[in-house]
């Protein structure tokens, strides 16, 4: 496990113990699970990954831990516009960029550096913090675009 994973886990038992919850063997699982994708999830995928190892879980107790983990501040929502909610670890600085196609609804991760140093850049210039960053360019892909002729 990694020591931000560590940290992350540290976090939510905090959170936990104030709000006088359990942490369960259920959630524990799930966390795990959560941290080891190291992107950004929707409820039904982490919910089919985690019934593979563990089939006595349920979709509403991971719909649950989820929410729970959002409350806790250790994980973010994140809608597309698709319809479906996304989770993705709240870590403070990480860069989160996306390209998203606006007809088959694939997302793509990616990284610039050139981007991130301009808005560090900005955001230093103007005496702004950076807790989170995200771009998200919506267009068309490749397949997309071979399809429409």
């Amino acid at each position: 496990m990694t020591q931000a994973n560590q940290k992350v886990k540290e976090q939510f038992n905090h959170f936990l113990s104030k709000k006088g919850l359990k942490g369960t063997l259920q959630r524990n699982l799930i966390l795990d699970a959560f941290l080891d994708l190291d992107r950004s999830t929707h409820i039904d995928e982490l919910y089919l990954l985690l019934r593979g190892k563990h089939p006595t879980i349920g979709h509403a107790t991971v719909y649950r831990a989820l929410r729970l983990f959002a409350a806790a501040g250790v994980a973010r929502e994140i809608n597309r516009g698709d319809g479906l909610t996304r989770y993705e670890v709240a870590s403070g600085g990480k860069r989160r960029d996306y390209l998203v196609c606006i007809d088959c609804g694939t997302v793509t991760e990616f990284d610039n550096s050139t981007v991130e140093q301009f808005q560090a850049e900005v955001a230093g210039s103007m005496g702004f913090s950076i807790q989170s960053l995200k771009i998200e360019l919506r267009g068309v892909c490749n397949h997309c675009k071979a399809q429409q002729g």
